[in-house]
């Protein structure tokens, strides 16, 4: 995985959100000096900013409090395989994603790849459904916030704090990328320090460095129902889980349209995903498994709930631990709904560039920044106001089972992309002038698409158990009629094609 001579000496990347790339022939018009219509956005990300953006940028509410939900449905054992198999899928999607972000560096990233390489339907679709995904996660970080401030106090109102970083977060957003950028690279590197903190001193408690002075080792792993609590059910639930804790690594691709030198920095990237998994991902749940017992109180509340990550803090036997976590926690929280924010925004933009949404979401202020396209994402943020009524626990668990699907129907899709992507390139003998090769390939995206589509299926097995609940199977299923609905309307509509690389000519279907 290395730049050849012959990528410097290749003609520039496709530049044009206009142009229609369709299966062989469709590959060589995209790589010309036309204007691009999304590079009206301004490429002022550093390589540094990118960087810890990718590294640290999505760390968020689907650790810090997704793995306590996690580790009380599923056990450690289920916990740490669930989202070791996750963790695989993303890194091999991730090699997928980058190889074509590399070569072809535009604001929509896999969702133009989508309508590009498969069908404008499918990528008319799957960017709709992901604008949705990034919307609602931000509002389930709001929701979140509601969740971490009760571990201090529950005299302030929950909403009135969601409103606050709710202004915060949009006035990040709409000033400058610069501001969004330098933000975001400071709380990525804080989380990325406390999550190192975290596996030194859990190692610790686990050793006997804690309240109590004794020796933990596996002993958590044999208790009750341990280590698999809740049979398949509750192996099968942690999937969700994951998919939302994982959430957003792909993201990261949208921001090659306002990246310096893309072509260089995305693949730089996608190498650093696979440590970012084992050190910040697996390490840690490996260590939350050890360190606390899945019946813990409060890991899975309705109304409420408490980090493991700040239950470990306080097993060092310092309430102020606990309490610097959870502030921790709250500023990683903002920092995932403030990286929500900026890529749900861009693919609104992308839709209105690309003609799937009103043409005013392509407005940009005088800092190059969709700022309409930023306040009607946001707008959804609204969802977080009803954990007043629902009980922020409840609201939040729906709105994660949401997000976590919709996650997985764009791990599908990019597979499915990234495979008529390399089918078009290597038709054409033109395989040398990627800039950065996914050494996975067939396999790799073979395998993200079959296993997604089958976690997908049954990982709802949990609304079937004990009893049957509608809301739960709903926010576990309901993406994939709303998908199917979307993309059959808009073929109809504009009556487009499924494109089929074969040899040297593009058949339609």
């Amino acid at each position: 995985m290395r730049f050849g001579k012959s990528h410097r000496d290749a003609p520039s990347p496709p530049t044009s959100d206009s142009e229609k790339v369709d299966g062989d022939h469709g590959l060589e018009s995209a790589r010309n000096h036309r204007p691009v219509t999304a590079d009206k956005l301004a490429r002022k990300l550093s390589a540094r900013q990118v960087q810890m953006i990718a590294i640290g940028g999505t760390i968020g509410t689907g650790l810090f409090l997704g793995t306590g939900k996690s580790l009380a449905t599923g056990g450690p054992a289920s916990m740490l395989i669930g989202y070791a198999i996750v963790g695989f899928i993303v890194f091999v999607t991730m090699l997928s994603l980058g190889e074509m972000a590399a070569f072809m560096p535009i604001a929509g990233s896999f969702c133009t790849f989508a309508g590009r390489f498969v069908d404008d339907a499918f990528g008319f679709a799957l960017t709709w459904n992901y604008w949705f995904n990034d919307a609602v996660s931000t509002a389930s970080d709001l929701v979140a916030l509601q969740l971490i401030l009760q571990y201090w106090t529950t005299k302030f109102p929950g909403w009135g704090l969601s409103l606050i970083f709710w202004v915060l977060l949009v006035a990040a957003n709409v000033v400058t990328v610069r501001v969004y950028g330098e933000l975001e690279y400071w709380l990525s590197l804080l989380k990325v320090i406390t999550i190192i903190i975290f596996i030194i001193l859990g190692i610790a408690v686990n050793c006997g460095g804690n309240t109590t002075g004794e020796y933990i080792g596996g002993h958590n792993w044999f208790i009750g129902d341990a280590p698999f609590v809740g049979g398949i059910g509750g192996f099968a639930s942690v999937f969700v889980t994951a998919a939302f804790a994982y959430g957003g690594t792909e993201s990261i691709a949208i921001t090659a349209g306002e990246t310096k030198d893309p072509a260089r920095t995305m693949p730089k990237v996608v190498r650093n995903v696979f440590w970012r998994i084992l050190l910040f991902y697996f390490l840690s749940i490996l260590i939350l498994g050890l360190n606390i017992p899945y019946t813990t109180p409060g890991l899975d509340g309705k109304d409420s709930r408490t980090s493991p990550f700040t239950l470990v803090f306080q097993m060092a036997g310092s309430t102020a631990a606990g309490s610097f976590i959870n502030a921790v926690i709250m500023t990683s929280v903002l920092s995932a709904g403030n990286h929500a924010l900026f890529a749900g925004t861009r693919l609104l933009y992308s839709l209105a560039v690309d003609r799937h949404a009103p043409k005013v979401f392509a407005k940009l202020n005088r800092n190059q920044i969709p700022w309409i396209a930023v306040l009607a994402t946001s707008a959804i943020s609204i969802l977080c106001f009803g954990a007043s009524f629902i009980g922020a626990g409840q609201l939040w668990t729906w709105l994660q089972n949401i997000v976590g699907v919709s996650n997985q129907l764009s791990w599908i899709a990019i597979g499915v992309a990234s495979l008529r992507f390399r089918a078009g390139i290597k038709a054409q003998n033109k395989e040398h002038l990627l800039p950065f090769k996914n050494w996975t390939y067939p396999w790799g995206p073979w395998f993200s698409v079959i296993l997604n589509s089958f976690l997908v299926l049954v990982q709802g097995w949990s609304s079937f158990s004990p009893s049957f609940s509608a809301v739960t199977f709903a926010s576990l299923y309901i993406e994939l009629p709303i998908m199917f609905v979307m993309y059959l309307g808009w073929k109809l509509l504009k009556r487009t094609t499924i494109r089929f690389c074969c040899g040297d000519q593009t058949l339609d279907a």
